[in-house]
């Protein structure tokens, strides 16, 4: 792991004293003194430990380290330089179909899917960018295509949606569908008058849905301008638990539309993501398999179908595992015996079917091959051994999966290829591995045993039979069936209105708090604690109706909605779990004859003054944590959000808090949040919030007789982000974008401060600039909206003169968003995301 991290930053970072820094970082991590199987692997091991003992110690490094380093870092280089030849092609086009064509000296029946190397698109300029550098491959390719040959056999191109539209995301799905739809439909065209092919690339779980809908829509195009074309085709993943109804719904399409398409079937390269996002996000079930054995069975079953649909489906299998490949083949005879003569006819009227050129003779008719029924595929730089065995039967044909592009642009695509093949489980790597008898290599998937699996997502914290808490359930808004009760709690929940405390009424506010502690206090721990998780329950099943009052009173965006209900949900049953654990009797020791015990309890009436921007989550842990201790709260919301809490009030109540032992308090903070810190008798006071209004609780509670009482307090700061040169640009801008612009910016975590490597400083920035400009502003009920307005007026004049003093001392670095400014101009308090060079701290 810390070769495969060094590989990917080396190659762009710019200054040498970095580059020394990193190679000893991560070469320090690993350990290259253990055990290494084959004499290649020790030696490696032994130069790389050797390497090692030249690079800087922490401190003042020597003349001989420093110039020891630089020897170090020069063949750490040019390892990476020649790592990425193992598994990119070319540099350039030109130069993959260079290598293509001295690989076809060895192996004449080879073909080729050309990748450009390159992950999604951030800005509309990469996108462009990606988008030019497919036409100039498929201009390329077409140069040496045949166009008397069925385009199956001839060499094509892979494509990547998200690296051609920077917002491919389901939220973004109508601007997706109009601006992406016409711009791949260039390319098929480009591809189907050169007569090659054209593949659409698998990606994430979470854009399947929309990478169907854009399939769909160009497959439309295809029957209707180039009905003859065969060369349009999708990559399907195996890992995922639907590729079988995935694999169906394609053939339903093909035949929808009178074609026959290309279908690559992968096992999938993302497994490690999708389960994080997975858990992450509480999601019911995991998307893709959690037993490798059980990717292989789904593989097997889905090749199965492809190859029964003859007339639907070019069937393209990659893999490098030899017993999948074996049972592939016995599959295809099977099949083929087994269909009606006549059954399948690809090849378009007027074309003659051959060999590639330069390859053996055409199959003889009636034979099992490439040019009537499927390929096998492989990636460029794996499987060489396994398939050059394979192909020695003339009637098997293999095309390589070739990544084309420079050594700095390798980073995703070697990562998840020397996961997906260098883990234990791969059969790549047990095929290298001397240690492992070919009866382990050869056993059927079908045979193997499960090992204990992962935990589901609401088991992530441990197995509930052993008390562990749940963890919070979230919504994949990504599909349509978990985005349709939002819609309708949105149109059935208003804000309810909620009085404003009268502060000179001349009742203690706290009093009914101060006789309801007394028996809120005695009760079991047990039984608070069971009434915190009956509210966690009962907040669970109405998610949908809190993440609508989010959104309109606190204009949260759907996704951070989400998040928020969920995040209060863990609040409730983590105090109770704590409560459970820290208010248990903890015997001490003594003489004999002599108990002692240490009992926790509770402090009385606690006030809670909660925020806007966390409506819903801070609220219930300040309320949550009192609680469960035996204290009586009165919760003092922000006046911009007192729906919110009242509602949140309403479901405690229910699940079985005494309203006596949690009142609402709605007003200004100047004056109930006042009345109620200066209350006779308050236990203590939690407060999140400005760090100026902390400080004037801290005063007035110390200016009151009595006992101290305590107050914390959460307050505000900057949050600020060190990027150095070894860092990923498109990681970067990710992070800043999310967290500063996110949320309106509305969040005391919300970046503040950039500081950026000057060697990759203009990259960045104009990185974050772009991607900041593909950013929606407008009503955050759209769950297109990626930028809401401000909390209220206050803010948004407070804001602006902020920015106004900026843009008169301060370099502008983004000023506006790059979309309708009607939002800004409709929809009130709506400000765009802006950045500037500042010189220092102080501005």
């Amino acid at each position: 792991l810390a070769l495969m991290r060094l590989a990917e930053a080396l190659l762009r970072v710019p200054d040498p004293d970095t580059a020394i820094a990193l190679t000893a970082d991560q070469l320090g991590r690993a350990d290259f003194d253990g055990a290494s199987d084959g004499v290649m692997a020790r030696l490696s091991a032994s130069a790389i430990g050797l390497s090692k003992k030249f690079l800087p110690e922490a401190g003042q490094p020597t003349l001989m380290s420093r110039l020891g380093a630089r020897s170090v870092v020069a063949a750490t280089l040019r390892a990476v330089q020649l790592l990425g030849r193992q598994f990119v092609l070319g540099e350039t086009i030109e130069n993959a179909m260079k290598e293509s064509v001295r690989a076809r000296r060895q192996q004449p029946h080879l073909s080729f899917s050309y990748d450009m190397l390159g992950e999604g698109a951030r800005t509309a300029k990469d996108a462009q960018g990606y988008l030019e550098s497919y036409q100039n491959a498929i201009e390329s390719i077409a140069t040496s295509a045949d166009k008397t040959r069925a385009c199956e056999l001839n060499d094509g191109i892979s494509i990547k949606l998200s690296a051609l539209h920077p917002r491919f995301e389901a939220a973004q799905h109508a601007r997706v569908m109009a601006e992406l739809v016409p711009r791949v439909w260039g390319l098929c065209e480009l591809a189907a008058k050169a007569n090659i092919n054209l593949t659409v690339d698998a990606e994430e779980v979470d854009r399947l849905e929309l990478s169907l809908d854009v399939f769909e829509a160009l497959a439309a195009q295809v029957a209707r301008h180039h009905p003859q074309w065969q060369g349009f085709g999708l990559a399907m993943q195996a890992y995922q638990t639907r590729s079988l109804e995935l694999v169906h719904h394609v053939i339903g399409l093909a035949r929808r539309y009178k074609l026959r398409l290309m279908c690559r079937l992968v096992k999938g390269a993302y497994w490690d993501a999708e389960i994080k996002r997975t858990q992450e996000s509480g999601l019911p079930h995991y998307p893709v398999f959690t037993h490798k054995h059980h990717t292989d069975v789904a593989y097997l079953a889905c090749a199965q179908a492809l190859l029964a649909a003859p007339d639907a489906i070019y069937p393209q299998f990659a893999g490098h595992n030899a017993g999948t490949i074996a049972a592939i083949l016995q599959m295809a005879k099977d099949v083929v015996s087994s269909l009606p003569a006549g059954a399948v006819e690809p090849a378009s009227p007027g074309r003659r079917r051959s060999a590639p050129s330069g390859g053996s003779e055409p199959h003889e008719a009636g034979s099992v091959g490439p040019t009537s029924q499927f390929e096998l595929q492989r990636l460029h730089g794996m499987g060489e051994s396994i398939f050059r065995e394979v192909l020695k039967n003339p009637a098997v044909s293999c095309r390589v999966y070739a990544p084309v592009g420079a050594h700095r642009d390798l980073l995703a695509y070697l990562v998840r290829r020397l996961l997906e093949n260098g883990a234990n489980s791969s059969f790549v790597h047990q095929l290298a591995d001397e240690s492992v008898g070919m009866d382990v290599l050869l056993t059927s998937p079908l045979y193997l045993e499960s090992t204990p699996s992962l935990p589901l997502p609401a088991d992530l914290f441990g197995p509930l039979a052993s008390g562990a808490r749940v963890n919070s359930a979230g919504l994949d808004l990504t599909v349509a069936a978990m985005w349709e009760p939002l819609q309708a709690a949105l149109a059935s929940t208003g804000v309810p209105q909620i009085p404003v405390f009268n502060v000179k009424s001349g009742h203690s506010p706290i009093k009914t708090c101060q006789e309801s502690y007394q028996k809120w206090s005695k009760t079991a721990v047990t039984e608070r604690a069971a009434i915190l998780r009956r509210a966690a329950d009962a907040l669970q099943t109405q998610l949908p109706r809190f993440c609508a009052l989010l959104v309109k009173e606190a204009f949260k965006t759907w996704g951070d909605a989400v998040s928020e209900v969920r995040e209060a949900i863990d609040f409730l049953r983590y105090y109770a779990d704590e409560a459970e654990r820290i208010m248990q009797p903890i015997a001490l020791p003594g003489p004999t004859g002599e108990t002692n015990e240490l009992r926790l309890t509770a402090r009385g009436v606690w006030v809670c003054i909660s925020p806007w921007n966390f409506p819903l989550a801070i609220f219930m842990g300040q309320v949550a944590a009192a609680l469960s201790t035996g204290n009586a709260v009165a919760a003092k919301p922000a006046e911009q959000t007192p729906g919110v809490a009242w509602e949140a009030v309403k479901l405690l109540h229910a699940a079985g808090v005494p309203e006596g032992a949690l009142q609402l308090f709605n007003g200004p903070g100047d004056t109930v949040g006042a009345a109620l810190v200066a209350a006779p008798g308050v236990a203590g006071v939690v407060f999140t919030g400005s760090t100026q209004v902390a400080r004037l609780i801290n005063r007035a509670l110390a200016a009151k007789d009595g006992p101290i009482t305590p107050l914390i307090a959460e307050t505000g700061g900057i949050n600020a982000m060190l990027v150095d040169s070894t860092a990923l640009p498109e990681q970067v801008a990710d992070a800043v974008v999310q967290s500063a612009f996110r949320s309106a910016g509305q969040r005391c975590s919300a970046l503040r401060l950039l500081c950026v490597h000057e060697g990759i400083a203009d990259h960045v920035i104009a990185m974050i600039q772009g991607a900041a400009q593909e950013l929606v502003l407008g009503d955050t009920a759209d769950l297109a909206t990626d930028v809401g307005p401000v909390i209220d007026r206050e803010a948004f004049d407070h804001i602006n003169q902020h920015l106004r003093r900026l843009n008169s001392t301060s370099k502008v670095v983004l000023s506006a968003v790059n979309n309708d400014d009607s939002a800004i101009n409709k929809i009130a308090n709506m400000i765009a995301p802006a950045a500037y060079e500042v010189r220092s701290l102080a501005d």
